[in-house]
């Protein structure tokens, strides 16, 4: 017995070196593939909302005088082309996470079920979804709040959540337009980004600043409140991932809010003169 763990032990310790050197290897090319997946969606998304909010930095009235609108209709005097091309801009929107996914099931540890490496499995949705709730309760009322507080101090533009027009299909696409960003956000943002990030040596506390940052800048369009509220969630949820390993809680709670402002704002921007 002795003599078998005296040959096992370098063998093994030779596997490990072997593991490291491959691991090393692939770095720079696990590096450069986070900012392709980056340069597609939300990273992409980033450039262009700093160039919006240069945009209206030099507009001329501050912040808090303008409005920046979203799911607005693209043909509202034909109702069936306008739903064709909000369902468009939704389903692609979430093309994103079919790639990421691909990645980590044949870069990451090839034969293992991606969805389940990160919590996005269906083993245990109705607790995913309770969690997923009490999420959005916690960082919805906090976070209306201080979008009012932005928008008040002069830092925040008026965020008109909700301008599709009026048909029997206006709220399933809200929820649709909801679901689509919080699973992009969230599985890239998150469980993508964080996952490679590591396997490139990175700290978890860097990672997660970087992820936060990038979340916080993809929502510069709507004014500094929007960055800074943005960047704080997205340092909760790095957090819960990385103590959970559940990444449905969050996808959850992130619609949750997005039905909330989207639903919300459409229904009741007319009667509430601070929305």
């Amino acid at each position: 017995m002795s003599v078998h763990g005296t040959a096992a032990e370098p063998a093994g310790r030779g596997a490990v070196v072997a593991s490291g050197a491959t691991a090393a290897r692939r770095r720079p090319h696990l590096g450069l593939e986070t900012l392709g997946v980056l340069a597609v969606c939300l990273g992409q998304s980033a450039v262009y909302s700093v160039l919006s909010i240069l945009n209206k930095l030099t507009l001329g009235p501050a912040l808090n005088e303008q409005t920046t609108t979203i799911n607005n209709s693209a043909t509202p005097d034909r109702p069936w082309l306008d739903l064709a091309y909000k369902l468009a801009d939704y389903l692609f929107l979430a093309a994103p996470v079919v790639i990421v996914l691909y990645l980590l099931a044949t870069v990451w540890r090839p034969g293992r079920d991606p969805w389940r490496a990160i919590g996005l499995d269906a083993g245990r949705l109705g607790r995913d979804a309770t969690i997923g709730a009490g999420l959005a309760a916690a960082i919805g009322v906090p976070g209306l709040g201080f979008y009012v507080l932005a928008r008040w101090i002069g830092i925040n533009t008026t965020v008109a959540a909700g301008n599709l027009s009026e048909h029997a299909w206006t709220v399933p696409l809200y929820v649709l337009a909801a679901f689509a960003n919080g699973l992009l956000e969230e599985t890239v943002m998150v469980a993508y980004l964080l996952t490679r990030w590591r396997q490139c040596g990175w700290h978890p506390g860097a990672a997660i600043a970087v992820s936060a940052l990038i979340r916080g800048a993809y929502h510069l369009y709507q004014g500094f409140g929007g960055f800074i509220g943005n960047a704080v969630m997205g340092v909760a949820c790095c957090l819960y991932w990385r103590r959970t390993g559940r990444l449905w809680p969050l996808v959850i709670a992130h619609t949750l809010l997005d039905v909330v402002s989207f639903v919300g704002y459409a229904l009741l921007h007319d009667a509430v003169s601070w929305l």
